[in-house]
């Protein structure tokens, strides 16, 4: 073996022993702040139970579906933008308007959050009031649609790569026995880009549960269980940050350590799921 693949090997093997032991430090250091409520046996009360400092209630549930109902809806909404951005982008005209688009798609990324964030309280907000004729327009449906465009950046562009790793003989191989460009999108592209597509999606996914100013923002921060996305809520992350300032040793504050168990929880749970698909499916082909 040669001597810089050795060195290679070493420093990239080192660098992902220091990333995992990063990781687990993170978990085990909030779990070390939250031991206080975990030996009161509270953990499950306060992860369902609803929020109500002055009745001495520190329940996280409003939050939880609050930051779920977000995360879900911004997705959904995502999706199929970002897939039919990606499918002009890379399969209809990658080399003309596509790939101007993509550059714009790549800038986008690098735009503050807070942006988003004041042109959702500045239009958006006001556009879902005058449209529903229902609460103040900060709810979770704006909180949703701007973090839908907050997170297609992300998703547009891993889609937008796992395109371009298709093999071009099986492109080909489509246009030798006269398939459209429907067809060699369905039935080539996706089935040979779904690992990397469902990749984009958890990491948007992860992101939108775990941004903090959008939410806090335009969602209004109430910490009710929210009836419809009309609603107004509050996101686990918005939670830590306003009950950052509360004094150290109250209940109220060891809550942001549940909160951020929780959305620790959430983010490994669906990394995990998506190497169980990928391992499953790779059983099943070799099979």
């Amino acid at each position: 073996m040669d001597v810089k693949e050795t060195i290679f090997k070493s420093v990239f093997f080192a660098a992902s022993i220091l990333s995992a032991g990063i990781t687990l430090f993170i978990l085990g250091f909030m779990i070390v702040l939250a031991l206080p409520i975990l030996k009161q046996g509270l953990f499950f009360d306060m992860l369902t139970g609803p929020w109500a400092p002055d009745h001495g209630l520190f329940g996280l549930g409003p939050m939880i579906i609050g930051t779920i109902c977000i995360a879900l809806m911004a997705l959904v909404i995502s999706f199929p933008v970002s897939l039919g951005c990606s499918f002009f982008i890379g399969i209809l005209n990658p080399r003309g308007l596509g790939k101007w688009l993509k550059k714009i798609i790549e800038s986008m990324t690098a735009v503050p959050t807070v942006i988003y964030g004041f042109v959702g309280i500045f239009f958006l907000v006001p556009l879902v009031r005058e449209l529903f004729l229902k609460g103040s327009g900060m709810c979770i449906l704006s909180a949703a649609i701007m973090l839908s465009i907050l997170i297609s950046p992300t998703m547009i562009l891993f889609f937008v790569q796992s395109f371009s790793m298709v093999p071009q003989n099986d492109l080909n191989a489509v246009d030798a026995l006269g398939g459209n460009t429907a067809q060699k999108f369905f039935y080539v592209v996706l089935p040979h880009s779904w690992k990397g597509m469902l990749t984009g999606i958890i990491l948007s996914f992860g992101r939108a549960m775990g941004d903090t100013l959008i939410a806090l923002m335009i969602s209004g921060n109430s910490v009710a269980f929210p009836g419809s996305v009309l609603d107004s809520a509050r996101t686990l992350t918005a939670h830590i940050a306003l009950i950052i300032a509360a004094d150290f040793d109250s209940i109220e504050f060891k809550t942001i350590f549940l909160s951020s168990i929780f959305l620790y929880i959430m983010t490994s749970f669906g990394i995990i799921m998506s190497r169980f698909s990928f391992k499953k499916r790779k059983t099943i082909n070799e099979t």
